[in-house]
């Protein structure tokens, strides 16, 4: 009986001990990722001190990010378009964090660029044309709030900017979800979500540009 109690003791103890180091790794390796996704992120952010002075930004949700970044970096006049969140109520959120869909942030795109060289009307009209502002919370096969469609909007010239090209798509028959915000703080995305179709070699899977407005037709 005596051997069989030891035993025993000794068995527990030994799940106690593997427990421990098991979690206690998983952890600190947690932990780990947490600084260095909040050391990545205050480096993003903090890069914007070196854009000229003359750059204006502009704040869209179409869907995924991946997508709406590959367009607008392709677009003259653009300085940079930097994938993060806005929208939500909490602080520095991370991609776990905004996917769970508790945080109300949206996926974002901050569009830094040159007024010298291109408008926010003109990337208001290319937000539009690349992404279905019809779909309500989702984006293709993409679903969650996180993935709807808005514009974060900085002067009230921005916002009757939208409105009037909201009136225009309506007058073309389409029946617009775009949500139209005032914007708040905007958060940087981690690294590996930024330039995503460059780093892997490929094209949106569910952005795709449609002439909404009739800009060819009246080219």
């Amino acid at each position: 009986m005596r051997w069989t109690m030891n035993l025993v003791i000794v068995v527990a103890a030994a799940v106690v001990v593997i427990f421990a180091m098991t979690y206690g790794r998983g952890g600190a390796a947690r932990a780990a990722d947490d600084m260095k996704t909040k050391e990545t992120k205050e480096a993003k952010m903090g890069a914007v001190e070196k854009i000229p002075a003359n750059a204006k930004a502009a704040y869209f949700a179409g869907g995924c990010f991946w997508g709406v970044e590959y367009y607008f970096d392709k677009e003259p006049g653009v300085i940079s378009a930097v994938s993060g969140y806005m929208g939500g109520h909490k602080d520095d959120p991370t991609y776990h964090e905004v996917s769970s869909g508790r945080t109300g942030h949206a996926e974002t795109v901050r569009i830094l660029y040159d007024p010298e060289k291109t408008t926010y009307e003109k990337l208001a009209r290319l937000f539009f044309d690349i992404h279905d502002p019809t779909q309500v919370n989702h984006q293709g096969p993409d679903y969650g709030t996180q993935y709807r469609s808005a514009v974060f909007y900085k002067t009230p010239e921005e916002k009757a900017t939208i409105e009037k090209l909201i009136g225009l798509l309506k007058e073309r028959g389409y029946k617009v979800a775009t949500q139209i915000v005032e914007g708040g703080e905007f958060y940087a995305a981690e690294d590996y979500h930024q330039d995503y179709y460059e780093h892997k070699g490929s094209t949106p899977y569910c952005h795709f540009k449609t002439d909404r407005f009739g800009d060819e037709d009246d080219a």
